[in-house]
């Protein structure tokens, strides 16, 4: 599957369009006629002429390499396809393949028309009849290691279906089409037909023809983040697990059924509903104080930022920095008293979700779960044995020392059996 011919043609002629609408002169539009037309798709590219500042801060994040074309550019592979390599790491697994390992399909490197993802895990589209599907391998960057990826239903799970809505931009579901393969400017500013077709002097219907997520109530802009940061089913079309038609600055709930354990999802999620999965940050949010006093998604990350090198999860702050920027830490006390090297993370986010590997993914509750959450449910993890002194201690002991802590007193803890 490629993009579409008739969204190259649309592309190239408002690509004419923006040359002349960043000068401040060029021929007059009518602006009635205009926008009396639907919204299309005109890819970050055309962004780039007017906002090429913007365009190279976020060039640098993840979002601009989630789904790249290995057609045009050979260097989004991140590691050869190496059949040997690739058996023998999925060998491991064991009980864990779901077809004999002789059977296990392993594209050749010219049959890769894209890659997805790239700093925690590749994945890799073939292309089949016309339909893209993701290959049944999968390389985990930091481990060096090669998985199994649905080996036994692969050809029945089209990408464009399964993934489409949240990798590339202008999914055309019906058409079997996109019109940019990335997470590009229009996923959080909306179609910008219009507003590149529109010349600088109309300078007050430019603005109104695109969205600014900043200008919108913390709810609805984080929205724009959860339509794709979390889990669940559109509402719109069957077995589609993205919101298929919504758009920026548009309520998602509409659009989209979000998952829970509660609704019977008990492998992307704990019995506390915290997620195990990835890309749910969303639904973490939502059970957060953040959450209920308007701290979003954008109060802590950027997306594009002047001036901000970037840091590994596009944070404003470098780790527990980020944290520190809010909650300054006056007084060292209860469990604080112990954790002196000021790890916010550590205890309020701990790494309890999976994207490639076990636990490599933090949780965005922001609380800090302990010892006794684990107690009481073994299928919960706590914060303190994410944490590798802490790893293999006993956690009635562990429970013990916190308690103590929390009561301001260390001989508590002492006095204790």
């Amino acid at each position: 599957m490629k993009t579409s011919g008739w969204i190259k043609l649309v592309s190239t002629a408002l690509f004419a369009l923006v040359l002349v609408s960043c000068e401040a002169g060029g021929p007059e539009i009518d602006i009635e006629k205009l926008t009396g037309q639907p919204k299309s798709f005109v890819g970050s590219d055309v962004c780039k002429f007017c906002h090429l500042e913007h365009y190279d801060s976020w060039k640098s994040t993840l979002h601009s390499r989630s789904l790249q074309d290995v057609t045009k550019n050979k260097d989004a592979m991140k590691t050869e396809i190496n059949p040997k390599v690739i058996r023998a790491d999925v060998e491991q697994l064991g009980e864990g393949l779901k077809v004999p390992l002789n059977e296990l399909y392993i594209p050749k490197e010219s049959d890769i028309k894209y890659t997805i993802g790239v700093q925690w895990r590749q994945q890799f589209l073939v292309e089949k009849d016309g339909i893209l599907l993701i290959a049944p391998i999968q390389y985990n960057t930091w481990t060096n290691k090669w998985v199994n990826y649905h080996e036994d239903d692969w050809t029945k799970r089209p990408w464009i279906k399964e993934c489409g809505g949240c990798h590339a931009m202008g999914v055309d579901l019906k058409k079997n089409t996109f019109s940019e393969a990335r997470v590009g400017c229009e996923a959080c500013h909306g179609p910008g037909s219009y507003h590149v077709a529109l010349p600088k002097t109309a300078v007050f219907d430019k603005r109104t023809t695109i969205l600014n997520p900043s200008r919108l109530p913390s709810g609805l802009r984080t929205q724009i983040c959860g339509s794709c940061h979390s889990r669940g089913e559109s509402t719109k079309v069957k077995g589609v697990p993205w919101p298929v038609g919504h758009l920026p600055g548009q309520a998602l709930g509409p659009y989209f059924k979000s998952a829970s354990f509660a609704a019977g999802d008990v492998k992307h999620f704990y019995a506390n509903e915290f997620a195990k999965g990835h890309h749910q940050q969303y639904l973490d949010w939502q059970q957060s104080v953040h959450a209920r006093e308007g701290v979003s998604c954008t109060s802590c990350h950027y997306v594009h930022q002047l001036g901000v090198p970037p840091t590994q999860f596009q944070t404003k702050g470098s780790g527990s920095q980020q944290c520190l920027m809010c909650h300054r830490l006056i007084n060292k006390t209860s469990a604080h008293s112990i954790h002196s090297f000021a790890n916010c993370i550590g205890c309020h986010m701990p790494k309890i979700a999976t994207s490639a590997e076990s636990g490599d993914t933090h949780s965005h509750t922001f609380v800090a779960l302990l010892p006794e959450d684990t107690l009481k449910n073994p299928a919960i993890p706590n914060s303190c044995q994410t944490c590798h002194k802490h790893k293999n201690a006993d956690l009635s002991t562990l429970q013990s020392v916190f308690d103590g802590l929390s009561k301001k007193s260390l001989l508590g803890v002492h006095r204790r059996p």
